[in-house]
């Protein structure tokens, strides 16, 4: 049977390699500790928890298609009026649905050579053109990505913080980004990590949202707060975006239990505060311990690092990562992001992450 004998997907799909997600597995290890999808060795908020279960009575209904109370519970703690407030399934549902509604055959989306690989991934299956800028030394370059803008650009992503590189940019840059930008181009922030930065010179997006019409910033829920399996993400955005997005979405696309442990782990500051003073601390630790070994870590204000490896035959990253695995330490291979011969780690529990250190140095030293 030819191909033409059977349903065909629309152009550019089957061009499209498939999201990788981070292994999980080390087969012939008694323990394994999974360092490869930037998860919090904290977990969730047992407010989270307990609000979850609570739904557990009543799951032949269904959830508050609005998400009115995460919504709210977002807007009180941000600030924010909940009418720009799109909640979702996860945060890469709303990348595709931004790349839904305002990418079409023809069309260009901009995006950096280290960044998220669903921004290509969105592009191509809108059938829209992805265009690939250079970073200067791991970070954004604002003035080569306005420079690969054209008349064909619709969207802009920017990763900030970016994964994996960890980098980011400052606010006064992402203005001059913005600034520079056509009225009509989308410029989506993916700010999936703000809340481990503590900078005086980060913003997540909220600001220039608000005072713009061409700019949203998109959220999660799966990394500091520690729900990655609910799967919940949300958006804030002028009006005219929010309203596009309400059109095309699933019509129930959050459930009930994301809901509900959304809305009470965003109130839980506690937890939170917790979650960053662990992260602090362990990156800190984990980057002066990798470069004692000799190792060279790009400098990261999320919760991972990125950590690079000799030329040296038998000491490079695929070597390590084999080394690791047998060890049970699961680190994140980023040759699809860009860096064949680097190794991305989550922070872990203090037991991984001394383990790995030690597994690192023998491997170093050996």
């Amino acid at each position: 049977m030819s191909s033409s004998d059977r349903p065909q997907p629309k152009p550019g799909v089957m061009e499209i390699s498939a999201y990788v997600p981070g292994r999980e597995t080390a087969e012939g290890v008694a323990k394994v500790y999974k360092l490869s999808s930037n998860e919090t060795p904290l977990g969730p908020s047992p407010k989270a928890i307990e609000a979850m279960q609570a739904v557990t009575n009543h799951l032949e209904l269904y959830p508050d298609g609005a998400a009115h109370a995460l919504r709210d519970a977002i807007a009180e703690i941000h600030g924010l009026n909940p009418a720009n407030i799109l909640c979702s399934n996860g945060s890469d549902e709303l990348l595709g649905l931004l790349a839904h509604v305002y990418l079409s055959a023809g069309d260009e989306a901009v995006f950096t050579e280290h960044g998220f690989l669903v921004y290509r991934i969105q592009t191509l299956a809108n059938g829209a053109t992805p265009v690939v800028v250079k970073e200067k030394n791991a970070r954004a370059d604002v003035d080569a990505i306005l420079a690969a803008v054209t008349e064909r650009t619709k969207i802009v992503f920017l990763a900030n913080p970016n994964n994996p590189t960890g980098t980011y940019l400052p606010v006064d840059e992402v203005r001059r980004l913005q600034a520079g930008l056509p009225p009509h181009v989308l410029l989506v922030i993916d700010a999936a990590y703000a809340e481990y930065v503590h900078r005086n010179d980060y913003e997540a997006g909220v600001e220039l949202v608000s005072s713009c019409q061409n700019v949203v910033m998109t959220r999660t829920f799966s990394k500091i707060y520690g729900l990655a399996a609910l799967r919940i993400g949300w958006m804030y955005g002028p009006a005219h975006v929010v309203d596009a997005i309400n059109r095309v979405r699933g019509p129930f696309n959050v459930n009930a239990m994301a809901i509900a442990a959304g809305a009470a782990a965003i109130r839980d500051r506690e937890h939170l505060a917790k979650a960053v003073a662990f992260n602090d601390e362990w990156l800190n630790w984990l980057t002066k311990e990798f470069e004692r070994i000799g190792l060279r870590v790009t400098p990261s204000v999320g919760n991972f690092l990125l950590i690079h490896f000799p030329d040296a035959k038998g000491k490079g990253a695929a070597e390590a990562d084999e080394h690791l695995v047998s060890r049970g330490f699961v680190l994140r291979r980023v040759t699809a992001y860009g860096f064949p011969n680097a190794l991305r780690m989550s922070v872990g529990t203090e037991e991984a992450n001394r383990g790995v250190v030690a597994a690192l140095t023998e491997f170093m030293n050996g």
